[in-house]
């Protein structure tokens, strides 16, 4: 028995009602009414709540719960170019809240596309499920987590996490909140990419991590080798779309839902998404407005 949790607030509610279509289609109908979904956020109004709660319902999910939450205090916004405040709140989900045993946490900006609940199978107590970052592959050899490496030499190396998608056990989540806090705390210096540079540090100084494959967190990267090859000199597996992931990320501050985006092959397929999405919305009779592009 899992939870799929996301974090969605005004500016992320079309990506996050894409995000639960998308788990409902990558689940048989059996599974998808065994899972729950959880969401956190700090600014959606109550017709957006109802809104979500009806897709999830409509979805065939068996569980459904929205609460609003504020982030640590001790958060950082190191960068803020095109990332919000509401990327701390993975760390507020409950065990209260959740009510089951696990939960997946996924970022709003993916295109599901198989079964994420594998990697529960292996995690065991006190690890964090995670996929190894194909930005900032190793502590000490890229941007995140700045003078790291030379304070703690034994680090560097050592794989850095993209936190997009997570599983945890969900008696482990205060202690992971509680230490991710203490490293706010401490340790700010050092933080960069926001809460995914806190968590890592945790990470590395607990050892707490379940490494997943890479097919669970695939990044697109289409969108980048149209404006320049920088990609190529970081990422070192084959660059053409991946079909066998189960997930596709995103990243950085081109979206596939906003127009200007460069027209990939996993953008068109998640724009594919985005109109089935659209179609449920409207068969619910909610009048929410449909992304540039898409009328």
């Amino acid at each position: 028995m899992y939870a799929f949790g996301l974090c969605i607030d005004q500016n992320y509610l079309t990506p996050g009602l894409a995000t639960i279509t998308a788990l409902a289609e990558s689940l048989a109908p059996s599974a998808r009414h065994q899972a729950a979904l959880r969401i956190l956020t700090l600014d959606l109004a109550p017709a957006d709540a109802l809104l979500l709660a009806q897709l999830a319902k409509r979805a065939g999910f068996g569980s459904f719960g929205l609460a609003h939450r504020t982030p640590l205090r001790s958060c950082r916004m190191a960068d803020a170019s095109y990332i919000t405040v509401t990327t701390y709140l993975r760390f507020e989900f409950t065990p209260a809240f959740v009510r089951r045993p696990y939960l997946i946490y996924v970022d709003a900006d993916t295109l599901v596309r198989g079964d994420l609940s594998e990697p529960l199978g292996t995690l065991l107590l006190g690890e964090v499920g995670a996929v190894r970052d194909e930005f900032n592959p190793a502590v000490g050899e890229c941007p995140a987590l700045p003078g790291a490496a030379e304070r703690w030499p034994r680090l560097r190396g050592l794989p850095y996490y993209n936190a997009g998608l997570l599983w945890v056990r969900t008696e482990d989540m205060p202690r992971i909140r509680n230490g991710v806090e203490r490293i706010l705390v401490r340790q700010r210096r050092h933080i960069l990419h926001n809460d995914q540079d806190a968590l890592n540090l945790w990470l590395l100084h607990t050892g707490c991590v379940r490494p997943v494959g890479a097919g669970f967190n695939r990044f697109e990267v289409g969108r980048f080798l149209e404006r320049g090859n920088w990609v190529r000199r970081v990422v070192t597996r084959p660059l053409r779309p991946d079909p066998s992931a189960a997930l596709i990320h995103f990243v950085g501050p081109q979206k596939p839902w906003q127009p200007g985006c460069p027209r990939t092959d996993d953008v068109r397929e998640y724009r594919l998404l985005l109109r089935r999405t659209m179609r449920h919305v409207r068969a619910l009779g909610a009048a929410h407005p449909e992304p540039a592009g898409l009328r």
